[in-house]
């Protein structure tokens, strides 16, 4: 995966939108027929993805007019249709709408003990063939504020951090109440928590309005070391916070009790041997600066961790999942460690900074 960055400093939103088409026009078509040809093999009718886009779309219209039209004004910009782009926002949604959506293999990892300042990793793991760019985005979504983060061309955002102190770690889950209705983009429920939440009060309320179709775990941690998994699904969201030690770690089932008990992932998920792999762990990970720290995350079976996925050749090219990307939320400094890879290559390629 090949990572550009871009720096915009507009808060109009269609023009931000058009300075990310017109800059990367090429990546942001190249996604977008990406996407619509991975849907149709899990499936998914050209005619139902356009869909469910459309409905998740307005969604976003109503409950975040903003990143709406800067989704609109990128896809005008690039000089693709507008559904196409906003079927890349709502790819989460689409998924809930899939036969056969995959699986979601994600690691989060977030300590924030009372009076330090937070430490967090977490990989990202998803099919290559369909991100073989990504982006690193410095924005200003209102004056005096800045917004870094990593996502795909044509979603609004995913894995960042906030000047306010505040970062969004980002995990998919999967729940009975998931459906193809089509309702606010998880992403740009994320996107909207660093656009404009400063507090993790604030981060609750933002998500507690948006009605989704989709699940997901949001981990939001502050430089004041507050941290909570917000679990988004259709019936409701949880709150699930730090332990008293500090500790927070999620991967890709709900740890919320109720929701639980309707939790739909694969069977073939390795969720809770990665959650397991994570508790024995993170006692090495505490002080560590970041490239160190994701080999932590690795522990002593290094290449051979459970957090680090590898493809496996045997499959179809789109049922192939790795670890495209190990990343770090430096709250403190408004700042992303990143590598794009997996973290048992960090002490060897270390991780870079935006």
């Amino acid at each position: 995966m090949e990572l550009h960055t871009l720096t915009t400093e507009t808060t109009d939103p269609r023009e931000r939108g058009t300075l990310l088409g017109a800059r990367f026009g090429a990546q942001v078509r190249r996604v977008a027929e990406l996407y619509r040809e991975h849907f149709a093999l899990l499936g998914m009718p050209v005619e139902q993805v356009r869909d469910i886009a459309g409905r998740s779309h307005e969604a976003l219209r109503a409950w975040a007019p903003d990143l709406a039209e800067e989704s609109d004004a990128c896809a005008d910009a690039a000089g693709v249709e507008r559904w196409a782009v906003a079927a890349v926002g709502a790819r989460t949604e689409i998924l809930a709408g899939c036969p056969s959506p995959g699986k979601g293999e994600c690691s989060t990892a977030v300590f924030a003990p009372a009076g330090a300042a937070p430490q967090t990793v977490q990989t990202w793991d998803w099919h290559d063939l369909l991100v073989p760019e990504a982006l690193l985005h410095a924005l200003t979504p209102s004056e005096g504020r800045t917004v870094k983060l990593f996502t795909e061309f044509g979603a609004p955002g995913k894995i960042g951090v906030n000047s306010a102190g505040l970062g969004v770690h980002f995990n998919i889950l999967f729940h009975a109440s998931d459906s193809a209705s089509g309702g606010v983009p998880v992403h740009a429920v994320a996107r909207r928590i660093l656009d404009e939440a400063d507090t993790l009060d604030q981060a609750v309320e933002i998500a507690s309005t948006a009605r989704v179709s989709a699940s997901t775990s949001l981990t939001v941690v502050t430089a004041g070391s507050s941290a909570a998994s917000l679990e988004l699904s259709p019936a409701g969201l949880a709150v699930v916070p730090a332990a008293e030690d500090g500790w927070l770690l999620h991967t890709n089932h709900f740890l919320d009790a109720g929701l639980a008990a309707a939790d739909t992932g694969p069977a073939d998920s390795m969720t809770a041997e990665r959650l397991a792999h994570l508790r024995e762990v993170r006692g090495a990970m505490p002080g560590l600066p970041p490239a160190e720290r994701a080999k932590a995350f690795c522990g002593d079976a290094g290449a051979d961790a459970v957090v680090c996925m590898r493809p496996d050749e045997h499959k179809p090219p789109h049922e192939q999942w790795g670890t495209l990307l190990t990343v770090g939320l430096d709250v403190t400094r408004c700042a992303i460690d990143y590598l794009a890879g997996a973290p048992h290559e960090a002490p060897t390629a270390g991780l870079a900074r935006f």
